[in-house]
């Protein structure tokens, strides 16, 4: 690594000067862009070390490995073998400091309108500085006096931002659906390939939907049993239906012509995800088949037991929270994710042309500088030197209510208290089950209000 690059990293990790890669070669980056990736891999890193809390195997290792464990334990007033140390309470505790970083940091950046405010220095830089924060707010978390108390307040106080947070990722996931069909068709009055395009996508979008309940009916079923998987699903299955027809009635186009099934194909795919997700949660029953006592609205895919299905359905589970969890941090942060959700006045401009990746609009951002490659760095491209490209506070209280989300989705919401890695994801939750099906609804009830909304108020000016 040559001394400039050295100087660099240097002080990025402890300045307020942007980060890069000691690579010229390296795509470029944008500060704005930077800067989000970094707090992601704080966030990633946070939520790795909660998943191998959760691990007995770890506990194991621990007790097995460190020295003088069982001395070190008495002293901190952990517990004979440290149970405040791993399981759910450590969970609580390492998301209670993540949750801490970036609500400070949400108060602080309240209302940043330019990259020259001394706030969007710390926001933008130091960040070895900010790391080492990050991790003693999480240490000091397990110093909290009155285990019981602060475990039954943080309960509480997590349900309901995760509760907020799944809200507005439902909201992020309409708007997505409606900026993507809105992107698209702008695209079919300079190239009508873009027609075909809109009518393949919507085709496989609900091939994937129908599988889903193929699927469903075929492993949560049975002629003997599973009446609650049956209700719910031919419910979900119906209000999917149901959606479709209205995005097409004439009465609805009228007022919104970009209106179709695209839109209606992307929140049928995603309730037909949530239904399988609590459908996986429900318990297993058993049935006398043939004077055999056999196991039915649980899936064998594998053929070697319910463990083996256990830990696919973990890793699956596990990836797509995350992704999720990731997707409605960073997308909430966009011009448009802000004007739906509230966030800010300044409108988006419509669309001119269809692009297919459309998640991350291009910031408007006249000739912004760019450093980094005379001296053998990534190049990066300063597109903050005017204003914020996006709403710094706004972008910290996301991640801090996604902390909350990870906390109580690991912790298995109210049934924390067996709660192990090993059978995170796995059936027989209710609060998991009850949690993903309301989500179904919400879903649901919040697109058919932005196909009915322009009827019922005429004179109002909507953001989808």
């Amino acid at each position: 690594m040559s001394l400039p690059c050295c100087v660099s990293q240097l002080a990025c990790c402890c300045g307020s000067s942007d980060c890069s890669l000691c690579c010229s070669s390296c795509p470029n980056i944008k500060t704005s862009t930077g800067t989000r990736v970094m707090y992601t891999l704080y966030h990633i890193l946070g939520t790795i070390v909660c998943f191998l809390m959760l691990s007995p195997t770890v506990g194991e290792a621990l007790r097995t490995h460190v020295p003088f464990y069982n001395e070190f334990c008495k002293t901190i007033q952990a517990g004979a073998d440290c149970e405040k140390l791993v399981g759910y309470s450590a969970v609580y505790k390492v998301c209670f400091g993540m949750a801490v970083f970036f609500f400070i940091f949400f108060i602080l950046m309240i209302n940043v309108k330019t990259s020259k405010d001394c706030r969007a220095y710390l926001h933008n830089g130091f960040w070895f500085v900010k790391l080492v924060v990050l991790a003693g707010m999480c240490a000091g978390a397990f110093f909290i006096p009155d285990q019981d108390t602060f475990h039954k307040a943080w309960l509480y106080i997590g349900a309901a931002g995760a509760f907020f947070f799944i809200l507005i990722q439902l909201i992020l996931l309409v708007e997505f659906a409606h900026k993507w069909n809105k992107t698209w068709w702008a695209g079919t009055a300079q190239n009508k390939c873009w027609y075909v395009a809109l009518a393949l996508v919507t085709l496989i979008l609900y091939l994937i939907a129908i599988c889903a309940v193929v699927l469903m009916v075929i492993f949560y079923t049975d002629p003997d049993g599973c009446k609650l998987n049956k209700i719910l699903l031919g419910v979900n299955t119906g209000l999917c239906l149901i959606v479709s027809m209205v995005a097409i009635t004439p009465c609805v186009q009228k007022y919104q012509p970009n209106s179709g099934l695209l839109q209606s194909g992307v929140i049928s795919c995603y309730v037909m995800y949530l239904t399988f997700s609590s459908l996986a949660n429900t318990p297993a029953e058993y049935v006398m088949k043939d004077g055999i006592n056999t196991t039915i609205c649980t899936p064998q895919l594998l053929g070697n037991g319910l463990q083996t299905d256990d830990k696919l359905v973990s890793v699956l589970g596990a990836i797509i929270m995350y992704g999720c969890v990731l997707y409605a941090c960073l997308t909430s942060t966009t011009r448009s994710s802000s004007i739906t959700l509230g966030v800010s006045s300044i409108s988006a401009p419509e669309p001119t042309e269809a692009r297919c990746c459309f998640c991350f609009a291009p910031d408007e951002e006249g000739n912004p500088e760019v450093d980094g490659s005379e001296r053998g760095t990534q190049k990066v491209i300063h597109n903050e030197k005017h204003a914020v490209v996006y709403s710094y506070s706004f972008f910290h209280f996301v991640f801090f209510l996604g902390s909350l989300y990870v906390m109580m989705t690991l912790t298995n919401w109210f049934e924390y208290e067996v709660v192990e890695l090993e059978t995170l994801f796995v059936p027989g939750n209710p609060s998991t089950f009850w949690i993903k099906m309301a989500s179904c609804w919400v879903c649901i009830l919040l697109f058919l209000w932005t196909l009915i909304a322009p009827l019922c108020c005429p004179k109002r000016e909507f953001l989808v």
